[in-house]
């Protein structure tokens, strides 16, 4: 990769120049401080400020397990040097870590397709919208998603060096994911799609082998990459899982799947109701998160969300209810509980199979516009002239993306180790599924897969052409 740079140096620098170019864009036009962002943003202060891994309240500081340390550690470092609560200077360094990624996701294209489909790969990545939006926002994408590319490309490289077995690249990839993980827990999927690819190659290597007669070092080699690629991505989990036994008492690893404090009651009966129905973002900004706190008026609710008038009714008031307290207590939550159990059973395919199925769809066929100030119902098409432009934009860029990566791979020629990242994809599409709040920037961290896969359409390959790709 680093002689190809050198040979197209104008190429890059000038790609280089444009992906700022965008990235200031979203950074001056449309910077993204969310309510998650202070979350992490007040964990970072009293961890620098006062020692203690915490949220503050009224009058001390309550430690927490909410959010893992990855962010926190970063914005605490920036604040540390550029002042408390320099968002400006996070989202700046996060444009620079953006770049780093679109250079990963060209290197994974120049080792798996050619040098060719590398420079459109670096060229895809540079103008993508939706990783410049994630890059001026400070939330845990970009950090994530480089540390998803890093450990996909280091794995890459451990592959393609089986025959000469290192560490360092395998080394390298488990702490990439553990990085990962400490971000964000569903990192941990990255883990499970290098383990079970090289499972499956160590499988199919012992067998080939068995028929043929001969050693079975190269399955050897597939078991050591995978123990040194596990050790290496749970070691960084150590200290945070230690430091939650001492302080909370309880093993925990990661962090609560619903976020929740210790001994903080959870509506999962709310939580199945909602997976009876929702199926796209806006009910998520519109329902999900309005529980508890804010009313939620039953209009916005889709009519897949009842099976009959009478059902109707008994959600009208149920969230009657809700909204004289704004708030589920367990009485309320088990009445919702049954109501989900009556939907589930009618209609049981409709929650195990088409509504995960439409939730996955609205995840990576939307308009990636949701940290924008674009309306989420994009498909009413009544919001103000310009707004309406971006949204039905960036739309059809995302599709163009989706439909070139499905063309590349149908038309492609790729090196070995596609598989790894094909199902890193099925896997964390199929936890995504599983989720009750389908939300776009969750699928991002396959991005870099759909960019890898759509650089395929800029070449029709040659044996030559891969051997030297690989080189």
């Amino acid at each position: 990769m680093r002689q190809l740079v050198r040979q197209n140096f104008r190429f890059f620098l000038f790609g280089t120049l444009a992906a700022l170019a965008l990235r200031l864009l979203f950074l001056f036009r449309f910077p993204a401080i969310t309510a998650d962002s202070f979350v992490y943003g007040d964990i970072a202060k009293n961890w620098l400020q006062h020692g203690i891994y915490g949220l503050s309240g009224i009058a001390d500081i309550t430690p927490t397990y909410i959010r893992l340390p990855g962010y926190p550690a970063f914005l605490a470092a920036v604040f540390a040097i550029f002042g408390m609560e320099h968002y400006r200077a996070v989202l700046v360094l996060q444009m620079f870590v953006d770049l780093g990624t679109c250079l990963l996701i060209a290197d994974m294209a120049h080792r798996l397709v050619s040098p060719r489909a590398a420079k459109a790969a670096f060229l895809l990545s540079a103008l993508c919208p939706f990783l410049a939006n994630y890059a001026a926002a400070a939330l845990t994408e970009t950090w994530e998603i480089f540390f998803t590319v890093l450990a996909l490309d280091l794995a890459l490289v451990g592959l393609a060096e089986l025959h000469v077995p290192r560490v360092r690249p395998w080394l390298g990839c488990g702490l990439a994911i553990g990085a990962a993980i400490l971000l964000r827990p569903d990192g941990g999927l990255l883990l499970l799609a290098v383990g079970v690819y090289l499972g499956a190659r160590m499988f199919l290597d012992l067998a080939r082998q068995s028929r043929a007669g001969v050693s079975a070092l190269h399955a050897v080699h597939l078991l050591r990459a995978g123990l040194i690629v596990l050790v290496a991505a749970i070691t960084p989990l150590v200290p945070w899982t230690l430091r939650n036994l001492r302080t909370f008492h309880e093993f925990q690893p990661l962090s609560p799947r619903y976020a929740n404090e210790p001994n903080t009651f959870v509506p999962m009966g709310f939580n199945r109701w909602v997976k009876t129905w929702m199926a796209n973002y806006a009910s998520v900004e519109e329902v999900y998160w309005m529980v508890p706190g804010s009313p939620v008026d039953i209009d916005l609710l889709p009519g897949r969300a009842f099976d009959s008038p009478e059902q109707h009714d008994e959600t009208e008031q149920l969230l009657d209810d809700y909204n004289q307290a704004l708030h589920v207590t367990p009485a309320l939550d088990t009445r919702f509980a049954v109501l989900a159990a009556e939907r589930i059973h009618r209609a049981p395919w409709r929650y195990y199979l088409w509504s995960p199925l439409l939730r996955v769809a609205d995840m990576w066929l939307r308009p990636r516009t949701e940290i924008m100030p674009c309306s989420t119902r994009w498909w009413e098409f009544d919001e103000e002239p310009e707004w309406l432009v971006v949204g039905v934009v960036l739309g059809i860029v995302n599709l163009l993306y989706v439909g070139a990566a499905l063309v590349g791979l149908a038309r492609g020629q790729f090196a070995p180790g596609l598989g790894l990242l094909l199902i890193f994809v099925v896997l964390r599409t199929a936890f995504l599924a599983t989720l009750e709040n389908p939300e776009p920037r969750y699928t991002m961290e396959c991005y870099p897969v759909v960019i890898v896969l759509a650089s395929a359409l800029f070449l029709r390959f040659t044996a030559a052409q891969m051997l030297d790709s690989r080189s």
